[in-house]
C-alpha cells in the first residue's frame, strides 16, 4: 500500500490568509487615519474662522470709535464707553493721562461663544496701535479654555 503524504502543502492556505488580512488591515487603518485628520482639519478651520471673526469685529469697533467724533479714546474728557453690537462697553483706561484703553466684546460667532480682547494704545502722539485678540470659545467672560484658538489683528496708523 502506498500512502500519500497529505500534510505536505497545508501551511500555504493559513499563510496566505494571514498575509491577506494584514494587508487589508493596514489599508483600513490608513484610510481611518486620513479620515481622522480631515475631521480635525475641518474643525480647526471652523474654529480659526470664529477666532478671526472675533478679532476683526473687535478691531473694527475700536477703529470706528477712534475715527468717529465720539471722543472715546482721548486723554481727557473722553466718554469712557463705546457702543458695539448694540451693547454699551465700558472702557478700562490706564496711564496718567490715559493713553492705553482696553475692552472686551463677547457673544461673537455663529454660536455666540467667541470673544475679543481689544487694546487701543495712544502712547505716542502721532501713532495709534489697536491690538485685537479674538478667541473662538471664550464665552461671556472671555476666559480661554483648553483647545481655544486665538487670532490677533494689529492696526497701526
Amino acid at each position: 500500500m502506498k500512502y500519500k503524504n497529505l500534510q505536505k502543502d497545508t501551511g500555504f492556505v493559513i499563510l496566505f490568509a494571514v498575509t491577506l488580512s494584514a494587508i487589508l488591515l493596514s489599508i483600513a487603518l490608513t484610510v481611518a487615519n486620513v479620515a481622522l485628520k480631515e475631521i480635525k482639519f475641518g474643525t480647526s478651520d471652523k474654529d480659526t474662522n470664529e477666532a478671526f471673526f472675533a478679532a476683526d469685529t473687535g478691531a473694527e469697533c475700536a477703529f470706528f470709535h477712534d475715527k468717529s467724533t465720539s471722543n472715546s479714546f482721548v486723554p481727557s474728557g473722553g466718554t469712557g464707553s463705546i457702543q458695539c453690537l448694540d451693547n454699551t462697553i465700558i472702557l478700562s483706561a490706564s496711564g496718567s493721562p490715559p493713553t492705553l484703553w482696553s475692552f472686551t466684546i463677547s457673544g461673537l460667532g455663529s454660536q455666540e461663544q467667541g470673544c475679543a480682547k481689544v487694546t487701543v494704545d495712544k502712547t505716542f502722539p502721532l501713532l495709534t496701535k489697536i491690538t485685537s485678540n479674538g478667541y473662538n470659545n471664550g464665552g461671556s467672560s472671555c476666559v480661554q479654555a483648553s483647545n481655544t484658538v486665538e487670532r490677533q489683528i494689529e492696526l497701526n496708523y
